[in-house]
C-alpha cells in the first residue's frame, strides 16, 4: 500500500464512521421523540391530574422541559411528537432497553414494556403500515413533516416516494407544497406524474418547459362561502393560489409582478403574473382565464411575449415563455392557434376539484409491498453474507 492509498483508506473509513454515527444519533432521536409522544398521549388519557392542564398541557410542558435544559421541545414540536406516536404505533417493538427502562419507571406502560395502540395489519380504510425498519430510515426532520398529514393514504404516498427517491427534507416539502399527491390523483397516467416528480427531485431543470405543468391544481384557494362569486373574485383567488404555488415549488422561481401593465400607443394591457427563474434566467408570463381556451388567447400571449422580449429582457436573459391557464382546452384548437408562433406559448388546464383518494389506494399498497419485498431481500442477502 502506497501513502496515497493509505490516506484514501483512512478518509473512507472516517466518512463511513461519521455516517454510521449520524444514522445512530438520528435513530435515537426518532425513538426518543416517539417515546415522548407516547408519554403525552398516555398522560392525556390516564394522568391523574390531566384535567388541571387541559389544552394548556403542551405549553406548560414545553416551559418546564425548557427550564430543565431540554432543547427542541416547543409546543408545536411536542404536538408533532404526539402525532408521531399516534401515526406510527408499530415502533413500540423497536425500543432499546434504556428507553424501555425509562418508560417503565414513569406513567407510560405498566408491564415492563411501552404501550401503544394496536397496529392494523390490513384494513380497507387505511394503508398497510410501514415496517419499523423502514420508518427508522426517515430522519426526524422528515417525520416532523409527514406526521402533519392527517389523511393516512396521502401520508403513505409521501412515505413511499420519499423512500424511493431518497428525498431530502426540502425535496419532501417541495413535493407536498406542489400537491404531488393531488396531481397524481387527478391524472389518468399516474405513473408518468410520479416518474416526472422523481426526475425533478434529482435533476436541475435545463428548460422552462420542464417546469410547466398540466394540469395545475388550484382548488385550495381558501374561499369563504358567499351567495355568489363574480368572475373577477374567482380569478383573483386563483391567482393568489397560483402565485403561492410557484413560490413554494422551490425550483428557482421569483415573483416579479402581478397585473403588470404594458402600454402600446394609448392602450393598456395587463399580464396577470410575471415570474423570473433565476437559474434559467428566463421570465414566465402567465395569463389566467376563468373559462376554456379560445384561439385568440394565443395571439394575445404572443403580443405580450413580443413586447417583453423587446422592452424587458435584460442582458444574459433567455427569451420569455408564456403560459395560458384555462379551465379547459381542446388539443386541436391549441395546436392550430399556436402553430407558426415563434415564441414559446404553452396552454395548461387548471382543475378545481379532486376525485376520491380511492384511485390511489391500489398504487400505494403495491408500492409499499415492493418496498417491503426489497427490504426483505436485502436482509436475506446480509444473512447469507454473514459467516
Amino acid at each position: 500500500m502506497n501513502y496515497r492509498a493509505l490516506v484514501q483508506s483512512i478518509t473512507a473509513l472516517h466518512a463511513d464512521s461519521v455516517g454510521r454515527a449520524a444514522a445512530a444519533v438520528n435513530q435515537a432521536l426518532v425513538l426518543r421523540n416517539w417515546v415522548i409522544g407516547t408519554h403525552i398521549v398516555e398522560f392525556e388519557q390516564n394522568g391523574e391530574d390531566r384535567a388541571e392542564y387541559g389544552e394548556g398541557l403542551l405549553r406548560r410542558l414545553s416551559s418546564d422541559l425548557g427550564a430543565c435544559g431540554i432543547k427542541g421541545v416547543s409546543p408545536d414540536m411536542l404536538e408533532r411528537m404526539r402525532l408521531f406516536s399516534r401515526h406510527y404505533p408499530q415502533l413500540a417493538g423497536s425500543m432499546s432497553a434504556p428507553l424501555v427502562r425509562i418508560s417503565t419507571n414513569s406513567a407510560v406502560g405498566s408491564a415492563g414494556s411501552i404501550s401503544a395502540p394496536a397496529v392494523r395489519k390490513s384494513a380497507t380504510d387505511a394503508p398497510t403500515p410501514l415496517s419499523p425498519e423502514l420508518v427508522l430510515r426517515f430522519t426526524w426532520t422528515h417525520l416532523a413533516d409527514l406526521v402533519r398529514i392527517d389523511d393516512p393514504w396521502k401520508r403513505a404516498f409521501y412515505e413511499i416516494e420519499c423512500l424511493n427517491g431518497n428525498w431530502s427534507k426540502r425535496q419532501l416539502q417541495r413535493q407536498i407544497g406542489s400537491l404531488l399527491y393531488e396531481r397524481t390523483a387527478l391524472s389518468t397516467d399516474k405513473v408518468a406524474v410520479i416518474e416526472r416528480a422523481r426526475r425533478q427531485s434529482t435533476e436541475t431543470p435545463s428548460r422552462m418547459v420542464d417546469l410547466i405543468r398540466d394540469p395545475y391544481v388550484l382548488e385550495f384557494v381558501g374561499l369563504a362561502e358567499r351567495s355568489r362569486y363574480t368572475e373577477s373574485e374567482l380569478e383573483s383567488a386563483l391567482l393568489d393560489h397560483l402565485q403561492q404555488f410557484l413560490l413554494e415549488l422551490g425550483a428557482g422561481f421569483c415573483f416579479e409582478a402581478r397585473q403588470k401593465r404594458i402600454t402600446v400607443g394609448n392602450e393598456h394591457d395587463h399580464i396577470d403574473l410575471v415570474f423570473y427563474h433565476r437559474h434559467l434566467r428566463c421570465h414566465l408570463l402567465i395569463d389566467l382565464k376563468v373559462r376554456a381556451f379560445k384561439h385568440g388567447d394565443a395571439g394575445q400571449m404572443n403580443f405580450y411575449l413580443n413586447y417583453w422580449k423587446t422592452n424587458e429582457v435584460g442582458e444574459g436573459d433567455t427569451p420569455p415563455v408564456g403560459l395560458l391557464l384555462c379551465s379547459g382546452k381542446d388539443a386541436t384548437k391549441v395546436e392550430y392557434a399556436t402553430a407558426g408562433i415563434d415564441q414559446q406559448v404553452f396552454v395548461s388546464r387548471y382543475l378545481v376539484a379532486l376525485p376520491s383518494a380511492e384511485q390511489l389506494r391500489s398504487c400505494i399498497e403495491a408500492d409499499r409491498a415492493a418496498l417491503e419485498s426489497a427490504r426483505a431481500g436485502q436482509n436475506e442477502a446480509k444473512d447469507e453474507d454473514t459467516p
